[in-house]
């Protein structure tokens, strides 16, 4: 099969993974009715091909949230003053180094980028908006809304 295209297999394999992907190789085969070394090699071109990013664990906040602290999750639209390609890429840059920011979207019309942070408490995050915001000239305006409740957060892309 090419690398580039996917089949009826290929979507079931990536359907399980994006909502279990700690599922064995054994399990996953059986779910998809093929033979595990046949599924180990689908998912291995999977990997490969870019179709599969990564695999991680999505933890929970709630329950982390006795041992670290509640912390603090923040919406921020960023406008810059002048959106040339290379003001665009120098804030990106910027903003995916920091550790503190989970997602980085370059979006339009409106602001240019929407980044999802997360933060320790307020002083944290009073210190990444200065690093990020503050400190750059380019920055021209900045919202951050601060969510309250995740009612919903996932990751899986339907098709």
């Amino acid at each position: 099969m090419e690398q580039d295209k996917l089949d009826n297999i290929d979507l079931q394999l990536l359907d399980h993974l994006q909502r279990n992907a700690s599922l064995s190789n054994v399990a996953l085969a059986e779910k998809v009715n093929v033979s595990p070394p046949t599924c180990l090699r689908r998912v291995k071109r999977l990997m490969e091909g870019g179709w599969i990013e990564r695999q991680v664990a999505v933890l929970n906040p709630d329950r982390l949230a006795a041992t670290l602290g509640q912390g603090l999750t923040a919406l921020v639209e960023v406008s810059l003053d002048r959106q040339g390609t290379e003001h665009l890429d120098a804030f990106e840059t910027r903003a995916v180094a920091h550790e503190a920011v989970q997602q980085c979207w370059r979006v339009s019309p409106g602001p240019d980028f929407m980044l999802v942070l997360q933060a320790r408490d307020m002083p944290h995050y009073l210190s990444i908006s200065q690093a990020l915001f503050t400190q750059d000239a380019n920055v021209r305006n900045v919202k951050a809304f601060f969510a309250t409740k995740r009612a919903k957060f996932g990751t899986q892309i339907a098709f």
